[in-house]
Protein backbone atom coordinates (compact mmCIF):
# COMPACT_ATOMS: atom_id res chain seq x y z
CA UNK A 1 0.00 0.00 0.00
CA UNK A 2 1.35 3.65 -0.93
CA UNK A 3 2.72 5.01 2.47
CA UNK A 4 0.75 8.39 2.13
CA UNK A 5 -2.55 10.38 1.45
CA UNK A 6 -0.20 12.27 -0.81
CA UNK A 7 0.26 9.17 -3.09
CA UNK A 8 -3.41 8.38 -2.87
CA UNK A 9 -4.69 11.42 -3.81
CA UNK A 10 -2.29 12.60 -6.26
CA UNK A 11 -2.88 9.24 -8.09
CA UNK A 12 -6.69 8.50 -7.39
CA UNK A 13 -8.22 11.48 -6.10
CA UNK A 14 -8.13 13.80 -9.48
CA UNK A 15 -11.05 16.22 -8.21
CA UNK A 16 -14.07 15.74 -9.89
CA UNK A 17 -17.59 17.48 -9.17
CA UNK A 18 -19.33 15.62 -6.30
CA UNK A 19 -22.82 14.87 -5.35
CA UNK A 20 -24.91 13.17 -3.09
CA UNK A 21 -22.59 9.44 -3.35
CA UNK A 22 -24.93 7.90 -0.99
CA UNK A 23 -27.39 7.69 -3.56
CA UNK A 24 -25.57 8.02 -6.76
CA UNK A 25 -22.90 5.43 -6.08
CA UNK A 26 -23.31 2.20 -8.29
CA UNK A 27 -22.50 0.78 -5.01
CA UNK A 28 -25.13 1.84 -2.51
CA UNK A 29 -24.23 1.80 1.17
CA UNK A 30 -25.84 -0.89 3.18
CA UNK A 31 -24.51 0.12 6.74
CA UNK A 32 -25.58 2.88 9.43
CA UNK A 33 -22.68 5.07 10.99
CA UNK A 34 -20.86 3.22 13.46
CA UNK A 35 -22.26 5.35 15.88
CA UNK A 36 -25.76 5.30 15.36
CA UNK A 37 -25.15 1.27 15.73
CA UNK A 38 -23.34 1.83 18.86
CA UNK A 39 -26.65 2.74 20.15
CA UNK A 40 -29.02 0.39 18.94
CA UNK A 41 -30.49 -1.87 21.37
CA UNK A 42 -29.21 -5.15 19.14
CA UNK A 43 -26.39 -6.19 21.26
CA UNK A 44 -25.39 -8.11 18.35
CA UNK A 45 -25.21 -4.63 16.24
CA UNK A 46 -23.20 -3.16 19.11
CA UNK A 47 -20.79 -5.74 18.49
CA UNK A 48 -20.29 -5.17 14.75
CA UNK A 49 -20.13 -1.37 15.24
CA UNK A 50 -17.29 -2.15 17.49
CA UNK A 51 -15.56 -4.39 14.83
CA UNK A 52 -15.68 -1.42 12.27
CA UNK A 53 -14.16 0.75 14.88
CA UNK A 54 -11.55 -1.74 15.17
CA UNK A 55 -10.62 -2.21 11.83
CA UNK A 56 -10.32 1.73 11.12
CA UNK A 57 -8.45 2.81 14.80
CA UNK A 58 -6.45 -0.30 15.99
CA UNK A 59 -3.02 0.93 13.58
CA UNK A 60 -3.01 4.68 15.03
CA UNK A 61 -4.27 3.41 18.20
CA UNK A 62 -0.80 1.32 18.38
CA UNK A 63 1.25 3.34 16.99
CA UNK A 64 0.21 6.24 19.66
CA UNK A 65 0.71 4.04 22.08
CA UNK A 66 4.42 3.12 21.04
CA UNK A 67 5.37 6.47 20.14
CA UNK A 68 3.36 8.46 22.67
CA UNK A 69 3.79 6.77 25.45
CA UNK A 70 6.48 4.58 24.97
CA UNK A 71 5.09 1.54 25.72
CA UNK A 72 6.93 -1.32 24.40
CA UNK A 73 5.71 -3.84 21.77
CA UNK A 74 3.78 -6.32 24.16
CA UNK A 75 2.61 -3.36 26.46
CA UNK A 76 1.17 -1.42 23.24
CA UNK A 77 -0.86 -4.96 21.89
CA UNK A 78 -2.40 -5.30 25.38
CA UNK A 79 -2.80 -1.59 25.51
CA UNK A 80 -4.44 -1.38 21.89
CA UNK A 81 -6.71 -4.74 23.17
CA UNK A 82 -7.28 -3.06 26.60
CA UNK A 83 -8.34 0.30 25.07
CA UNK A 84 -11.16 -1.03 22.86
CA UNK A 85 -12.70 -2.99 25.49
CA UNK A 86 -13.04 0.06 27.35
CA UNK A 87 -14.66 1.77 25.14
CA UNK A 88 -17.27 -0.91 25.40
CA UNK A 89 -17.51 -1.06 28.79
CA UNK A 90 -17.47 2.17 29.68
CA UNK A 91 -20.06 3.11 26.77
CA UNK A 92 -17.74 6.10 25.35
CA UNK A 93 -19.14 5.92 21.70
CA UNK A 94 -22.67 6.82 23.22
CA UNK A 95 -20.96 9.55 25.10
CA UNK A 96 -19.50 11.37 21.85
CA UNK A 97 -20.63 14.88 21.40
CA UNK A 98 -19.99 15.95 17.54
CA UNK A 99 -20.43 19.47 18.50
CA UNK A 100 -17.23 19.16 20.62
CA UNK A 101 -15.30 17.45 18.36
CA UNK A 102 -14.30 15.26 15.25
CA UNK A 103 -14.31 11.76 16.15
CA UNK A 104 -11.06 10.56 15.44
CA UNK A 105 -9.77 13.58 17.97
CA UNK A 106 -12.59 12.16 20.68
CA UNK A 107 -11.07 9.60 20.24
CA UNK A 108 -7.33 9.73 20.83
CA UNK A 109 -8.13 11.86 24.00
CA UNK A 110 -10.19 8.61 25.32
CA UNK A 111 -7.02 7.14 24.61
CA UNK A 112 -4.75 9.33 26.65
CA UNK A 113 -6.95 9.20 30.21
CA UNK A 114 -7.05 5.49 29.41
CA UNK A 115 -3.37 5.36 28.93
CA UNK A 116 -3.14 7.87 31.94
CA UNK A 117 -5.35 5.77 34.26
CA UNK A 118 -3.27 2.39 33.43
CA UNK A 119 0.11 4.14 34.09
CA UNK A 120 -1.40 5.10 37.52
CA UNK A 121 -2.29 2.08 38.77
CA UNK A 122 1.10 0.75 37.57
CA UNK A 123 -0.79 -2.17 35.60
CA UNK A 124 -0.29 -4.18 32.75
CA UNK A 125 -2.33 -2.40 29.21
CA UNK A 126 -4.09 -5.50 29.72
CA UNK A 127 -8.40 -6.16 29.76
CA UNK A 128 -10.79 -9.08 29.02
CA UNK A 129 -14.04 -7.42 29.74
CA UNK A 130 -16.27 -8.85 27.18
CA UNK A 131 -14.52 -8.16 23.84
CA UNK A 132 -12.11 -11.29 22.94
CA UNK A 133 -8.64 -10.19 21.51
CA UNK A 134 -8.82 -9.02 18.13
CA UNK A 135 -5.89 -10.69 15.47
CA UNK A 136 -3.54 -7.48 14.80
CA UNK A 137 -1.00 -7.71 12.35
CA UNK A 138 1.91 -6.46 14.54
CA UNK A 139 4.83 -7.44 12.12
CA UNK A 140 3.66 -5.19 9.39
CA UNK A 141 3.19 -2.36 11.60
CA UNK A 142 6.11 -2.74 13.35
CA UNK A 143 7.44 -2.61 10.00
CA UNK A 144 5.86 0.57 8.97
CA UNK A 145 6.62 2.25 12.49
CA UNK A 146 10.69 1.66 12.12
CA UNK A 147 10.50 2.58 8.35
CA UNK A 148 8.89 6.15 9.87
CA UNK A 149 12.36 7.20 11.80
CA UNK A 150 12.48 8.62 15.40
CA UNK A 151 8.94 9.93 15.96
CA UNK A 152 9.18 12.46 18.84
CA UNK A 153 6.22 12.01 21.45
CA UNK A 154 5.14 15.57 20.71
CA UNK A 155 4.50 14.25 16.75
CA UNK A 156 2.71 11.58 18.14
CA UNK A 157 -0.83 13.05 17.19
CA UNK A 158 0.48 14.01 13.68
CA UNK A 159 1.41 10.21 13.30
CA UNK A 160 -2.48 8.92 14.98
CA UNK A 161 -3.70 10.82 12.45
CA UNK A 162 -1.65 9.69 9.74
CA UNK A 163 -2.49 5.98 10.76
CA UNK A 164 -6.09 6.81 10.79
CA UNK A 165 -5.57 8.20 7.36
CA UNK A 166 -3.92 5.05 6.01
CA UNK A 167 -6.32 2.73 7.38
CA UNK A 168 -9.38 4.52 5.57
CA UNK A 169 -7.86 4.09 2.65
CA UNK A 170 -6.88 0.50 3.27
CA UNK A 171 -10.29 -0.24 4.19
CA UNK A 172 -11.57 1.15 1.08
CA UNK A 173 -9.43 -0.31 -0.71
CA UNK A 174 -10.84 -3.39 0.88
CA UNK A 175 -14.12 -2.55 -0.01
CA UNK A 176 -13.58 -2.10 -3.73
CA UNK A 177 -11.93 -5.54 -4.31
CA UNK A 178 -15.10 -6.83 -2.71
CA UNK A 179 -17.41 -4.41 -5.06
CA UNK A 180 -15.72 -4.89 -8.11
CA UNK A 181 -15.46 -9.12 -7.41
CA UNK A 182 -19.44 -8.73 -6.71
CA UNK A 183 -19.95 -6.85 -9.93
CA UNK A 184 -17.83 -8.90 -12.02
CA UNK A 185 -15.12 -6.41 -12.71
CA UNK A 186 -12.17 -8.29 -10.88
CA UNK A 187 -9.91 -7.12 -14.36
CA UNK A 188 -10.64 -3.53 -13.40
CA UNK A 189 -9.58 -3.84 -10.07
CA UNK A 190 -6.53 -5.79 -10.62
CA UNK A 191 -5.71 -2.76 -13.15
CA UNK A 192 -6.05 -0.06 -10.32
CA UNK A 193 -3.80 -2.37 -7.89
CA UNK A 194 -1.23 -2.74 -10.63
CA UNK A 195 -1.00 1.00 -11.85
CA UNK A 196 -2.47 3.24 -8.73
CA UNK A 197 -1.80 1.68 -5.87
CA UNK A 198 2.30 1.38 -6.32
CA UNK A 199 2.20 5.26 -6.62
CA UNK A 200 4.02 6.51 -9.62
CA UNK A 201 7.58 6.20 -8.86
CA UNK A 202 7.51 2.44 -8.27
CA UNK A 203 10.00 1.14 -10.63
CA UNK A 204 8.18 -1.56 -11.55
CA UNK A 205 4.76 0.39 -12.45
CA UNK A 206 3.44 -0.97 -16.11
CA UNK A 207 2.23 1.70 -18.60
CA UNK A 208 -0.94 1.45 -20.17
CA UNK A 209 0.35 -0.19 -23.56
CA UNK A 210 1.73 -2.72 -21.09
CA UNK A 211 -1.40 -3.79 -19.14
CA UNK A 212 -3.62 -3.53 -22.49
CA UNK A 213 -0.97 -6.35 -23.40
CA UNK A 214 -1.07 -8.69 -20.73
CA UNK A 215 -4.96 -8.66 -20.35
CA UNK A 216 -5.56 -8.62 -24.03
CA UNK A 217 -7.62 -5.49 -23.95
CA UNK A 218 -7.44 -2.49 -26.07
CA UNK A 219 -5.80 0.72 -24.62
CA UNK A 220 -8.90 2.69 -24.73
CA UNK A 221 -10.48 0.16 -22.52
CA UNK A 222 -7.90 0.32 -19.87
CA UNK A 223 -8.17 3.50 -19.43
CA UNK A 224 -11.97 3.28 -19.10
CA UNK A 225 -11.40 0.33 -16.28
CA UNK A 226 -9.40 2.49 -14.62
CA UNK A 227 -11.62 5.25 -14.58
CA UNK A 228 -14.19 3.40 -13.05
CA UNK A 229 -12.13 1.73 -10.52
CA UNK A 230 -10.93 5.09 -9.64
CA UNK A 231 -14.07 6.53 -9.17
CA UNK A 232 -16.02 3.56 -7.34
CA UNK A 233 -12.53 3.83 -4.43
CA UNK A 234 -13.63 7.44 -3.87
CA UNK A 235 -17.10 6.66 -3.01
CA UNK A 236 -15.54 3.84 -0.96
CA UNK A 237 -13.68 5.70 0.78
CA UNK A 238 -16.43 8.42 1.19
CA UNK A 239 -18.70 5.30 2.94
CA UNK A 240 -15.77 4.75 5.03
CA UNK A 241 -15.54 8.31 6.17
CA UNK A 242 -19.82 8.46 6.45
CA UNK A 243 -19.59 5.36 8.17
CA UNK A 244 -17.01 6.49 11.34
CA UNK A 245 -18.02 9.96 11.19
CA UNK A 246 -20.40 11.38 14.26
CA UNK A 247 -22.13 14.18 12.23
CA UNK A 248 -23.12 15.09 8.71
CA UNK A 249 -20.56 18.03 9.20
CA UNK A 250 -17.73 16.13 10.58
CA UNK A 251 -18.27 14.07 7.46
CA UNK A 252 -17.94 16.25 4.27
CA UNK A 253 -15.13 18.32 6.79
CA UNK A 254 -13.30 14.93 6.69
CA UNK A 255 -14.11 14.66 3.22
CA UNK A 256 -12.81 18.11 1.69
CA UNK A 257 -9.48 17.58 4.07
CA UNK A 258 -9.06 13.81 3.02
CA UNK A 259 -9.65 13.98 -0.68
CA UNK A 260 -10.25 17.69 -1.55
CA UNK A 261 -13.94 17.00 -2.67
CA UNK A 262 -17.59 18.48 -1.68
CA UNK A 263 -19.68 15.60 -0.50
CA UNK A 264 -23.36 16.47 0.25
Amino acid sequence: MPESRERYTEQVMKPEHHTDTRSSSAFPRTRHSVLLAARDADPETRRRALDVLIAAYWRPVYAYLRLRWRLEREDAEDGTQGFFADVLERGLLERYDPARARFRTYLRLCLDAYAANERKAAARLKRGGHLERVALDLEAMEGELARSGAVSPADAEELFDREWVRSIFTLAVDTLRERLAAAGKRVHFELFRRYDLGGADAPDRPTYAQLAAEHGLPVTQVTNFLALARREFRRAVLDTLYELCGSEEEYRAEARELLGVEAQ
